[in-house]
């Protein structure tokens, strides 16, 4: 197994007011009226919006069926849809470089074109970034909310298309965010030291550990983090906690918009029995797919000590070893209920299709104390070498292909050279690491952990 580490251990910032993005764009798509969210957003429509592109193909159609379940929300209740060839495309322009929230939000329907019936089969290019491949929806009653995350550095815009697959397939969209990431969101990762690029990022699992659901109107950047249930294998020595009191940011950490309130205030804890450290360890497991790295962040923070330096933990990724005897009173300044994450990047070319997280008692544990907490956990697929979140292909074949309905032309050719050689990169990649690898690699850190912990770790 090969997988990279990088160790982000910061706390929180307290911020006396929301977080403001520069750039916070809600598009509700294919209604004529603004519309207002269960969490009291409004959402432009994207009739009169200068950030659609209409084609002649596209069209609005709105859901009329009473059967409906009240409580949707109200942005479900429109969508814009382009039968093949044309795609729909939704322009952005940004205020300020940096990393980008988008957000799109789908909601089947029945769609047929001259008495033709179609299927939703489309994919989905954020820049040059392809978010989605072959995408479909099977059940007309499933909402799906895709979160990723892009680097927008070298232009001032953000173009989002939606292209449909092939013949009898249409693409849509019922809402689009475009929302500025706070500065201390992302951290920029390599697939190695000689070679800096920017990723891209599509969140798959965003969990309140020993939580309840988290809702985007509790959630500063309107996320939802659900509970950790279906993921949680109990070693029977751990219980969930609550804590009522005040969590304590640090000035000189992160901003609070990493992880909400409602995250740090919960957990899982692993503690004593009976006067002896137990043997037990917290796992989580989680599906992912072979072929791609991934940035897993784990969320702590000590709201079950009674006092600081009891805590003493081990926490494994995929059985390695990742932090051992790890001490949150170090990284936190010696302060009770005090955050701070940590972020490991997982190459997944040589594991088995799960990530697997355990937290459990190490070395230094004590009797009568808490042996292991965990608050929150995230894991994020990282986009390859071809920039594609989809598989191994590039934005730029997709759209070409797309073009007049599918006939080649010069700059599909052209396009095509640059993804072949992509593609030759990305095999050779593999190839020198299957050749080389040696387990964990040292990635590079300039975050000062203000600790007795090393910037980057070797195992």
């Amino acid at each position: 197994m090969s997988i990279q580490i990088t160790l982000l251990l910061t706390t929180i910032l307290t911020v006396v007011s929301a977080y403001t993005p520069t750039d916070h764009y809600l598009i509700n798509c294919g209604t004529t009226t603004p519309t207002t969210d269960p969490n009291h957003r409004t959402f432009t429509a994207d009739t009169s919006s200068p950030n659609f592109k209409p084609n002649p193909l596209s069209k609005s159609l709105q859901f009329h069926n009473p059967e409906t379940n009240l409580t949707i929300s109200p942005i479900y209740t429109s969508v814009r849809v382009s039968p093949y060839p044309k795609p729909l495309v939704y322009f952005f322009k940004v205020k300020e470089m940096g990393v980008k929230l988008v957000r799109l939000h789908f909601r089947k329907f029945e769609f047929g074109v001259k008495g033709i019936g179609c299927h939703d089969q489309f994919h989905v290019v954020a820049n040059d970034y392809v978010l989605m491949y072959n995408f479909s929806i099977g059940d007309f009653s499933t909402v799906v909310v895709k979160d990723f995350m892009i680097w927008v550095d070298d232009v001032d815009e953000v173009v989002i298309k939606f292209i449909p697959l092939g013949k009898s397939s249409y693409a849509f969209v019922n809402a689009i965010e475009v929302i500025s990431a706070p500065e201390d969101m992302l951290e920029e990762w390599s697939y190695n030291k000689d070679i800096r690029r920017k990723r891209g990022y599509e969140m798959l699992y965003r969990v309140n550990v020993g939580g309840v659901k988290v809702t985007p109107f509790n959630d500063s950047l309107w996320r939802t983090w659900s509970p950790d249930e279906g993921f949680f294998k109990s070693g029977g020595s751990d219980r969930k906690i609550h804590f009522d009191g005040r969590i304590q940011y640090r000035v000189g950490g992160a901003s609070r918009e990493v992880c909400p309130d409602n995250v740090y205030n919960s957990a899982r804890v692993v503690e004593s029995l009976g006067g002896e450290v137990v043997k037990d360890n917290m796992t989580w497991v989680f599906p992912v797919e072979k072929g791609f790295s991934y940035l897993v962040r784990l969320h702590f923070c000590d709201i079950a000590s009674i006092s600081v330096g009891m805590m003493f933990f081990n926490v494994y990724v995929n059985g390695n070893l990742v932090y051992e005897n790890l001490d949150l009173s170090k990284v936190t300044d010696y302060l009770l209920a005090s955050p701070f994450y940590a972020d490991f990047v997982v190459d997944g070319e040589k594991f088995v299709d799960v990530m697997r997280v355990d937290i459990g008692p190490s070395s230094l544990s004590k009797a009568h104390a808490v042996d292991g907490i965990l608050n929150g956990l995230e894991i994020w697929k990282m986009d390859n070498a071809m920039k594609s979140l989809g598989g191994e292909v590039c934005a730029g074949q997709l759209e070409s292909s797309n073009q007049s309905g599918g006939q080649v032309s010069r700059l599909f050719s052209l396009t095509a050279a640059v993804c072949l050689l992509a593609i030759a990169f990305l095999v050779m990649r593999r190839k020198a690491e299957a050749k080389d690898s040696v387990g964990w690699s040292r990635v590079p850190s300039e975050i000062d952990l203000k600790s007795n912990y090393p910037k980057s770790t070797a195992v």
